[in-house]
């Protein structure tokens, strides 16, 4: 039996349950569903910087080891519990075009640009288990009391005039406590 590469994602879910597999593949806003199923909805941003990106991430962006992107991070919110841990990456030269007005976004939701321009097109969704060692659920458990032995993540490309932005998704437990 082959194992699947360390650093692969994954087109389709395995081993997952009905919920998790309701709240993962769906493709339309996850800001959305989630203020839809919350009533104290925020974004508090984590971090947001220049940096080099992870192996898995240069490919997917078509970027070379030495290029610097623009890294953000921010936890989604239902009231004072952290849901979705979102990691985006931009090439630095796309801050110029398609993407120029995501740096000044502070505390509030990509979802929101993403979800309300119609010509911003999205890749199909990749899928993750992600654990103790990679750099996603180490970043995500920072903000969290107690680490589960795994977490669930997605991602995707979002493009709008040839310029992409990479979206990764990861979904904390609490997530699971919000109704479908």
């Amino acid at each position: 039996m082959n194992k699947a590469h360390p650093l692969a994602w994954h087109s389709a879910l395995t081993s997952v349950s009905y919920h998790q597999r309701n709240w993962l593949q769906d493709r339309g806003s996850l800001t959305r569903r989630i203020q839809d199923r919350c009533g104290q909805f925020r974004v508090k941003r984590v971090f947001q910087s220049f940096s080099r990106i992870y192996g898995d991430e240069l490919a997917v962006m078509g970027l070379r080891a030495s290029e610097l992107a623009m890294v953000r991070e921010v936890y989604l919110y239902c009231g004072n519990t952290p849901v979705v841990f979102a990691h985006s990456v931009v090439a630095h030269k796309n801050l110029r075009g398609a993407w120029r007005g995501l740096s000044g976004l502070g505390n509030k939701s990509l979802g929101t640009v993403l979800f309300t321009n119609p010509r911003i097109k999205r890749t199909p969704l990749e899928f993750k288990k992600v654990s103790c060692g990679h750099f996603l659920y180490d970043r995500a458990c920072a903000g969290l009391s107690s680490r589960p032995a795994n977490l669930w993540a997605r991602r995707s490309l979002f493009t709008l005039h040839g310029q992409s932005i990479l979206v990764t998704e990861v979904f904390l437990p609490a997530i699971l406590d919000l109704p479908l």
